[in-house]
């Protein structure tokens, strides 16, 4: 397993990264219980996730798969399949479950590769992702979309999805915890400033985190949300 996203203990050096890392395993974990079979892991980077999905689930195989021209996050973990981006390599319903772990939002098109999921997947099959809300630029110029739940919801239903669940990660609370430790952590400042500022937070933030109950969100006008998951399910027609 890899620690920084898997048994992640908040500290000051990761005040940044903690809140979406956790919020993702949370929403990840309550995820599982409808995978099994064949699992494609969308956009996979490192898979992160795959020791713990073995794990903790019903899947029997993993296959990894990301765009040609993905970033490298490490030179030792390869996706098991590359694709162009249109067409992905693989017969039509062959997958039981599908993953795509902070993913859409670096798709120009989201919807062509939401209908590629779709047919790669069996009836009946999921679909698990998230997306940030609230988040710095990263990965430019391939920084795309911040989505909202209602774009979501459209691009899902335009790809033939049924949405069974779509719910915030993380809600006022833990977007202001989000926002405090993405500031100390990546924000211009001196060394010594962020060390200091980094220890005087991180009891703030972790009260913030203890605070927020993302469950009791809705999506109503002036609310905040630090991102999303979803589970959405391929019919069986």
């Amino acid at each position: 397993m890899m620690s920084e996203f898997i048994n992640v203990q908040i500290n000051k050096t990761n005040l940044d990264t903690y809140p979406v890392r956790t919020s993702i395993l949370k929403s990840l974990t309550y995820a599982l219980k409808g995978f099994k079979g064949e699992l494609l892991d969308v956009g996979c980077g490192k898979m992160p996730y795959r020791g713990f999905i073995m794990e903790n689930s019903q899947v029997e195989n993993y296959t990894g798969l990301d765009i040609e021209t993905a970033l490298v996050y490490d030179a030792g973990m390869k996706p098991d399949v590359t694709w162009d981006g249109v067409t992905m390599p693989m017969d039509s319903a062959r997958f039981d479950c599908a993953l795509a772990t902070e993913v859409l939002e670096h798709c120009p098109e989201p919807e062509t590769v939401l209908k590629e999921i779709y047919r790669v997947l069996k009836p009946d099959g999921i679909l698990f992702f998230t997306v940030p809300f609230l988040w710095n630029l990263h990965e430019v110029p391939h920084d795309e979309y911040r989505y909202t739940p209602f774009a979501l919801q459209r691009h899902l239903k335009n790809s033939g999805f049924v949405i069974v669940e779509l719910k915030p990660t993380g809600g006022w609370h833990a977007s202001m915890a989000q926002m405090l430790g993405l500031w100390v952590r990546r924000s211009p400042m001196p060394k010594k400033k962020r060390n200091l500022l980094s220890s005087l937070l991180l009891p703030v933030i972790k009260y913030l985190l203890k605070l927020d109950k993302p469950n009791n969100v809705t999506f109503k006008d002036g609310q905040m949300i630090t991102g999303l998951y979803g589970i959405v399910k391929k019919p069986n027609e």
